[in-house]
């Protein structure tokens, strides 16, 4: 009889219990803030990297996950708002995936912890107190690596050797460009070439941009990254420059994917990936200030030569070369 009843007991006891602990499970709800535009498949896109790389870490969405997504749609003007919303939720930590979105996030709260997963300048741009100890409520990565304007130019220079002045496409609305403006003029005025500074910040102005480079007689173009130069309007580019004969490059990885004739620079989705640890870090009980915050080191030259040939440019040999990729 003793037997039996501490059996019923048992069973009792683990049917009581097991509900309790499927509820005490802690569901972490995390705000994602970009002034992007929504994807049209998450998984195909570099922002899907970042529910991927929680995953890798054990959170899973409808289990132990909850991603509210927030987006711009290219209009940076609606990222406060956005921003507060994602406050009001209370939501355990939000990643911003641009500068502006940042911003807007480090406006909104002071409290809640923020993932950067792609600042142009962070110190530059009032987010951080420092990359080692950032202070405030504010850390992840950045995508300032210093000044790489003379790469730039040189990669330019040697597929349009008689290029005499070059093109510096900005948002102006886009508080990182100050920097690196800055580094291509000084980097153009050391390699004795011309700059001709020209402002976007909608589909229009970027057709009228292309226009003052015309007739501004400039040579090639530096697109300078921005979300709605990348995602909103990349086509737009692509095509200005070429109905220009434009040599062209950018830092985001995929504009030569798309059409673009050169991209320098590190890849992205990697930024995506690696802010979830930080998330992980900061829901693990790690203050955001005392995280160092992380700057790109592998940098890679992508070549779509079929676009150089659409434009009557020669790629050297020895550039085709040294790129880690060439799209034929």
């Amino acid at each position: 009889m003793n037997t039996r009843r501490k059996l019923i007991i048992a069973l009792g006891a683990s049917s009581v219990t097991a509900p309790f602990s499927s509820f005490a499970q802690q569901v972490w709800r995390i705000g994602f803030l970009s002034a992007r535009s929504r994807p049209d498949v998450l998984d195909s896109d570099m922002f899907g990297a970042f529910p991927r790389g929680m995953r890798e870490l054990g959170y899973v969405e409808g289990k132990n996950l909850e991603i509210q997504w927030r987006y711009g749609e290219g209009k940076p003007e609606r990222l406060p708002g956005l921003a507060a919303e994602l406050v009001r939720l209370k939501v355990d930590v939000i990643v911003a995936s641009e500068t502006q979105a940042i911003s807007a996030a480090k406006k909104a709260t002071t409290i809640i912890p923020i993932v950067m997963a792609g600042a142009g300048d962070p110190i530059g741009s009032g987010l951080v107190k420092s990359l080692a100890r950032p202070g405030g409520n504010v850390t992840g990565l950045s995508n300032f690596t210093g000044d790489i304007s003379p790469k730039l130019l040189d990669l330019l220079r040697s597929i349009v050797p008689k290029l005499t002045r070059v093109a510096v496409l900005v948002n102006p609305a886009n508080p990182a460009h100050t920097a690196t403006v800055e580094g291509v003029q000084n980097a153009a005025r050391a390699a004795g070439l011309q700059t001709l500074i020209v402002e976007a910040r909608s589909a229009q102005e970027i057709e009228n941009a292309f226009a003052a480079m015309a007739k501004g007689n400039a040579g090639a173009v530096v697109v300078q990254p921005d979300p709605m130069f990348f995602s909103q309007e990349r086509g737009q580019i692509v095509n200005l420059t070429a109905k220009n004969r434009l040599a062209s490059i950018m830092t985001f990885r995929g504009y030569a994917d798309a059409g673009g004739l050169m991209t320098y620079g590190h890849d992205w989705t990697e930024n995506y990936r690696r802010a979830a640890t930080y998330v992980d870090k900061i829901l693990k009980g790690a203050k955001p200030g005392d995280l160092p915050v992380e700057q790109p080191t592998l940098f890679e030259l992508h070549i779509n030569r079929k676009t150089a040939r659409a434009l009557g440019l020669t790629i050297p040999q020895s550039l085709l070369v040294s790129a880690d990729k060439v799209i034929e």
